[in-house]
Parts: structure tokens; C-alpha cells; sequence
């Protein structure tokens, strides 16, 4: 016993075992789960649940199930999903039930299939986004679209394979003549691939099929004159323009945009309101509405005052402006912007081909795949039919030759105690045909009966004459396809649901975001250890100096704004950093470090902050004495890591940002060694990022300061102590000279520190 369990033990390295059984679980996972065939659209899962449906008799048209009463009613019965389900994991899926039901779940909600093909009755989920009932509680049966994709299930066109546990047969692939990879799509994920189609309109499909068996020489933009687009059953709006939509049918990768349909909808009055109809594909609508009522409560969208939800049997989402001076297409735009009302919907169209091999096919490689499983499917069927005619015209010979020789049949039967092979003998009847005469019934034994089997022999030998041509001949083959595809389109199709709108992508509305904004004002604080504050209002000077401050904190700048403002921070590293005035701390307590909203090092020093405008102009300086001028829209960065406005040399750091006000043509320059320079502004570059020029000569030191004036008006100053007098130096011809000279000594009276304010 030991040698036999030590035996079956078979070593092998770890890496290896793990990477084979993986590999067998991946195949698994793509072939038979979680990838549709290409052929009928399906996967197993799917095809095994319609098929336990087939076999419980839960035809559209009722089938034989039911009691007299019911058939007599011609209305077709429903059973409880628990069955179905049931059979389904019991017969061919052994898998978790709920998952079951789920995919079933699917198959039944006619906002999710755009044919659907189970007919559910209860409560199967909304498009709200609640989930359907237990499977105790609904009941369900097929539709007549999946009638017909399992039409011929019974005319041998397809073969037949063993169940998990070799009990039962269920089909390998379903035969009917309906497009259901296309027409109602597919998405899964599977190991290192996955698969997402969206639906399509039968009615496209067809034409598109009906072209391609006339010539398959049509590339794939030939058949986007067909196939437009996708055709989602919640409807919405399609704005890629026909060169994205062609080129993800083309390599079988993309995505497309969706919107919902939305219009302005006039009140009494001259008020308005946007009515939103549809939704995009695979949104819950109860989620949407809780975005859009989020964006409401947190202000960031104040143009919009209200969302309410008027749903009945259709769609019904009311948008109400905050005014009616809103621009309609304003508050359109920026709820496609901020919520999803607009959406994207991947395409990749990964599917099992006939010799179940995963891979990405364009529109066109569906279409023909699909096409060639139909010929084999309609030749398998006329073969079956033919071999059914040649059983018929068997026995209908035989009895032929009854009829004839009838009284030497009776007398043969008897008196013989073996009739059959005497039958066989005498009148050279098969095995077949000389039972089918021994077990007749005596009533048919009549003189018209013989008419008729002669009339039925010509009929059946007419239609196998007519089958064998159809057999023989592509072309017979390619029209009877193509009555088929007619008969399938008029029965199943219906108008498109999506709207084709590319203009609607070209003509997007450039939106202000400072307007989606709540304009409020603030006063902005920044302490000198670079803790950030916002407080409501406009506060006096006296109040911001009793404000609370950290230990050791006090305050370094503060200057009035509105929540809608920029606010540019420069550091003393040459980088800038822009700040949404909305997004600053609360006054409560001491605020946060500025650092949390920005990537700024921290022996890194702040030498600035101000309100940013576009239009404005800035004096920007280094210590080594270089500078130039720039403009607001050049120091905007909007992201966290800033953006490089000054090119430092070593040893150097950014020592002055000033605002040039309107009119200033001088730049008043003073250095470390206390000499000062006036030169005209017009010497300064305008630059978006660089070093500058050099604008005053030192010996030693550097830079202290530097400021842009009105030469006419001169230079003032604050005088020392709590008077707060200025003195203003009228004349400053005496310090002006060339851009790069030495200066010297400033107006008596000018502050020691050597600082302008």
C-alpha cells in the first residue's frame, strides 16, 4: 500500500506545475467563458441557459406545455427562474448559481439588450440601477428572438456534444439566422484579454450582410454606408465623426462618444428648463442623478439650481438653471464635462472564430464569419432535408408496391410465420420498407390511398430535385441567403434608437470654468512659515494682524480676492505655482501648509503671492542682478509641480516680483551696497522663461530690490515710526543711466533695509 501511494507522487518543479495548470485555467477562461463565438454571438453560459429554456418548452408560441385549458387560450406559459436556473447548473453549467441567474438577469432587460432574448416577468432590475428579485420570485420565458436563433436546432445543422457529465447532448453553437454578436454585443474579461461590443440595429446588419454576399470584395468603410454605427437600446447621442467611427470598425479597436439627449424645453413666462430623454449606454440613471445633485450641493456647478427625476414608463430628467439668463449651451457643455451624460464606449471586437481561436476582427471579418457559418448552416439544413425525402420516397416505394401486389402481401402475411423476409424475397423490398408494410393499419388499405402516395412520391422526388440544385449552386445558395436576411429584417427590425450627431463634437461650447464658481470675497493670508488661509469677506488691515497665529508663525502676505480668482506663488528657486482661490482652507484655526496643494521643497523659500491676471505684467528680478518682464498668462501652471519661470545661475535665487502698473516706463534698481539705478523699462526683455538681462553692475552683493515707476512721478517711500507718512523724490535724473551701470547712493532719507515698500 505504501509502495502504491509513494508511486503516485510525481515530482516536478514548483514554476513548471504552477505555469501549466495556469495556462489550462487561462484556455478555460477564454474559450468556454468569457468570450463570445463569433457565429452565434454567445457564450456558453448564455447558449446553455436558452437551451434548458428550449427544452422546458418556454417558446414564445407556448409549445406543448401547459394544461389544456392554457394551450386553448394560445397564451404561453412562463416558469419560475429557479427552475430554469436549476436546470442550467444541474444539466450543463456546474457553476455558482447566482452568477447564473445574473447572466439570465441580463439576457431579459430590454436596457441592456437591444433584443432581448428572454422574455421576463417580475421584477428583472430597472435602469435605475436597483437589482432584479430573487430567482424564486420572477418567472421567465424565451422571446421570438431567441426562437429564432435557435431555429433549425432539429434540422442536423449543427452538431451535437456531450454535457460536463455525459448524461445529456447540448449544442456546440446555435444555427438561427440573426446577428447577435453585433446586434445585441458582448463584453468579458478574460486572462490577458477581454472583449466589448456594443449593439447594433438588425436592420443595418442586414443590408450590410445582404452587400457582402453580392460582393465580398466591400472593404469595411464601404459597409459604414450600412453599418453607421452602434445602436444602443437606452438610445443617446453618437458624436465621433465618420473617420473615428471608421477607423475603430477597421482594426476592430476604438471607442465611441456618447451622449444623452438632451433639449430646452420653454416655460410660461420665459423661463426654461434642459430635459434630459436619454441616457448613455450602461449609465444607472439613479447614480447619474446623484452626480448631477452633487455637483448642486458642493457648488461646483452654480449655474444649475435643481435635478428631479419625473420618470415614469419614459425617461424624464429635469435640469433647472439657476436663472433664466443662464446660457443653455453653457450648462449643456459642462454637464457633459463634469458628469456622465457623456460617456465613452470601448470596441473590441475579440471573438472566438469557427475553430474557437481567440483574436480582434474588423466589421467586416465579422460579417463574412457570420455569412460562412450561415452557407454551411443553410447547405447542413437542405442535406438533412434531402436525407428526410430520401427516407419519405423509401417507404412511400415500398407501399407503392403493397398496393399493387396487395392481395399476395395479405396472403403472404397469412400464412407465413416470418412474412417479412418472404416480402423481402419475392418483391425486393428493403428491411425498411418491408416493416413499414407489415405495420400498417387496415384502413389505410384503400384504393385512394394509393393515388395519394403516388401524388405524394411526385411531390417529394420535385423537392429533392429543387434541394440538390440549391446544394450544387452558390449562387441559388446566395439568393435563398438573401430572402432569408430580407424576411429576418422585416420580421426583427426596427428604427435606429441612436442619433448620428458629429456636429455636435465640432460646435462643443468653450466653457469659463471661473463661472462655475460661486463668486464670493475672500482675504487671502500666507504666514511666514508658508501656512495658507482664505477668509470670508474683505478684511481691514487690523483685522488680519489679530488674527491667531502659529507659535512663532506671524503673518508675511495678505491681499483681498474672489473664490473665482488664480493666485500665482513664486518661489525662490525661479518655479510658479498657480492656486484656485476656491480651493484654499477655511480662516478656522491656522489653515495648511501651502506645500499640500503644491510640490515645493522645502528649503525652498516663498518670495511671492499675488492675484493672477492674464493681461497683467511683471517685474521679475534675481539676486545676482538679472531680470525681465513677464506677463500673467506666461507664469500659469496649472498643474501641482508649477512650472520653470526663471533660469537661475548657481548661487542665485529669485529676489523680487513686482507688478508694473499701468504707464511706468523707468525701473528704479538698488543693490546689497546701497547704490541705486534708474534705466528706462524698455530695456527689458519680455520673455515666458529665461535668465534676463543684467540689470545693475555690483562689486559686491547683489540685488536688494528693484521696482517700475512713472519717471514723471518719481519715486516715494514710508517714511519710519507709526505715522505712516511717505516721502516721494521727484527728480530722479540723477540716478538714471544706462541699463547695467553701477548707480549711486539713493535720496536721503531712504530706508535702511533697502527695500522700495
Amino acid at each position: 500500500m505504501a509502495d502504491s501511494e509513494t508511486t503516485s507522487v510525481i515530482e516536478t518543479p514548483f514554476d513548471a506545475a504552477l505555469s501549466e495548470r495556469y495556462l489550462v485555467y487561462a484556455l478555460s477562461t477564454i474559450t468556454a467563458r468569457s468570450l463570445p463565438d463569433v457565429r452565434d454571438g454567445l457564450k456558453p453560459v448564455h447558449r446553455r441557459l436558452l437551451w434548458a429554456m428550449r427544452l422546458l418548452k418556454l417558446d414564445p408560441a407556448g409549445g406543448a406545455g401547459g394544461t389544456l385549458a392554457r394551450r386553448e387560450r394560445n397564451t404561453t406559459p412562463y416558469k419560475k427562474s429557479a427552475r430554469v436556473v436549476g436546470d442550467v447548473i444541474g444539466k450543463y453549467h456546474p457553476h455558482g448559481d447566482q452568477s447564473v441567474y445574473d447572466a439570465m438577469v441580463r439576457l431579459a432587460q430590454d436596457f441592456a439588450l437591444r433584443y432581448p432574448l428572454v422574455d421576463g416577468q417580475g421584477n428583472f432590475g430597472n435602469i435605475d440601477g436597483d437589482n432584479a428579485a430573487a430567482y424564486r420570485y420572477t418567472e421567465a420565458r424565451l422571446t421570438a428572438v431567441a426562437a429564432q436563433l435557435m431555429a433549425g436546432l432539429d434540422e442536423g445543422t449543427v452538431a451535437y456534444r456531450p454535457t460536463y457529465n455525459g448524461e445529456d447532448d447540448e449544442p456546440e453553437i446555435f444555427p438561427g439566422l440573426f446577428p447577435n454578436l453585433l446586434a445585441n454585443g458582448a463584453s468579458g474579461i478574460a486572462v490577458g484579454m477581454a472583449t466589448s461590443i456594443p449593439p447594433h440595429n438588425v436592420r443595418e446588419l442586414a443590408d450590410a450582410a445582404a452587400a457582402l454576399i453580392d460582393d465580398r470584395r466591400l472593404d469595411d468603410r464601404a459597409l459604414l454606408q450600412f453599418v453607421r454605427g452602434p445602436d444602443f437600446p437606452t438610445g443617446g447621442v453618437l458624436i465621433d465623426d465618420e473617420d473615428m467611427v471608421a477607423k475603430a470598425y477597421v482594426s476592430g479597436r476604438g471607442s465611441f462618444r456618447i451622449r444623452a439627449k438632451i433639449e430646452k424645453v420653454s416655460e410660461k413666462g420665459g423661463g426654461w428648463h434642459l430635459l434630459v430623454s436619454e441616457i448613455p449606454y450602461g449609465v444607472q440613471k439613479g447614480k447619474l442623478i446623484e452626480q448631477i445633485a452633487g455637483l448642486i450641493g458642493d457648488k461646483k456647478l452654480p449655474i444649475l439650481a435643481d435635478v428631479r427625476d419625473e420618470s415614469a414608463e419614459d425617461l424624464r430628467i429635469i435640469l433647472e438653471p439657476r436663472s433664466r439668463t443662464v446660457d443653455p449651451a453653457l450648462l449643456e457643455e459642462s454637464l457633459y464635462r463634469l458628469t456622465d451624460l457623456e460617456t465613452r464606449f470601448p470596441l473590441n471586437l475579440n471573438v472566438l472564430d469557427k475553430e474557437r481561436t481567440p483574436g480582434v476582427m474588423s466589421l467586416k471579418e465579422v460579417l463574412l464569419a457570420w455569412l460562412d457559418f450561415q452557407f454551411d448552416v443553410l447547405v447542413n439544413r437542405l442535406l438533412h432535408r434531402m436525407a428526410k425525402i430520401d427516407d419519405r420516397l423509401e417507404l412511400v416505394a415500398g407501399f407503392l408496391i403493397a398496393f399493387l401486389n396487395l392481395d399476395r402481401i395479405i396472403a403472404i402475411i397469412r400464412s407465413e410465420d416470418e412474412p417479412k423476409p418472404v416480402m423481402i424475397a419475392e418483391f425486393g423490398l428493403t428491411d425498411r420498407q418491408a416493416e413499414a408494410i407489415l405495420n400498417m393499419r387496415l384502413r389505410t388499405l384503400r384504393r385512394l390511398e394509393e393515388a395519394e402516395l403516388a401524388k405524394e412520391r411526385a411531390a417529394l422526388t420535385k423537392e429533392r430535385e429543387e434541394l440538390a440544385r440549391l446544394v450544387g449552386s452558390r449562387e441559388r445558395q446566395k439568393t435563398r441567403l438573401k430572402r432569408d436576411l430580407e424576411a429576418m429584417r422585416e420580421r426583427f427590425g426596427d428604427d435606429r434608437r441612436t442619433a448620428i450627431r458629429p456636429e455636435a463634437a465640432t460646435a462643443r461650447t468653450e466653457i469659463d470654468w471661473s463661472q462655475m464658481i460661486e463668486k464670493e470675497p475672500i482675504t487671502v493670508m500666507l504666514s511666514q512659515r508658508g501656512w495658507v488661509r482664505a477668509m470670508k469677506g474683505h478684511a481691514a488691515l487690523g483685522e488680519v494682524a489679530e488674527m491667531k497665529w502659529r507659535e512663532g508663525d506671524g503673518p508675511f502676505i495678505h491681499f483681498h480676492a474672489q473664490t473665482t480668482d488664480r493666485l500665482a506663488l513664486f518661489a525662490s528657486n525661479g518655479r510658479v505655482y498657480t492656486l484656485a482661490a476656491d480651493k484654499l482652507p477655511g480662516a478656522r484655526g491656522f489653515g495648511e501648509p501651502v506645500r499640500l496643494f503644491i510640490d515645493l521643497e522645502a528649503e525652498v523659500d516663498i518670495v511671492a503671492l499675488l492675484l493672477l491676471r492674464p493681461d497683467m505684467k511683471l517685474l521679475i528680478a534675481s539676486s545676482d542682478g538679472r531680470g525681465f518682464v513677464a506677463t500673467g498668462e506666461a507664469v500659469l501652471g496649472e498643474t501641482r509641480k508649477g512650472k520653470q519661470l526663471v533660469n537661475l545661475r548657481p548661487s542665485a535665487r529669485v529676489a523680487v516680483i513686482r507688478r508694473i502698473p499701468d504707464g511706468a516706463d523707468a525701473v528704479v534698481a538698488i543693490g546689497e551696497n546701497r547704490k541705486m539705478l534708474v534705466f528706462p523699462l524698455s530695456e527689458l526683455p519680455e520673455l515666458g522663461r529665461g535668465q534676463g538681462v543684467t540689470l545693475q553692475r555690483y562689486r559686491d552683493g547683489g540685488l536688494s530690490d528693484a521696482i517700475a515707476v512713472r519717471m514723471a512721478d518719481g519715486l516715494s517711500w514710508t517714511l519710519g515710526g507709526e505715522t505712516g507718512r511717505t516721502r516721494t523724490e521727484g527728480d530722479l535724473n540723477a540716478w538714471r543711466a544706462a541699463r547695467g551701470a553701477a548707480g549711486r547712493m539713493p535720496p536721503i532719507g531712504f530706508p535702511r533695509d533697502n527695500r522700495f515698500e
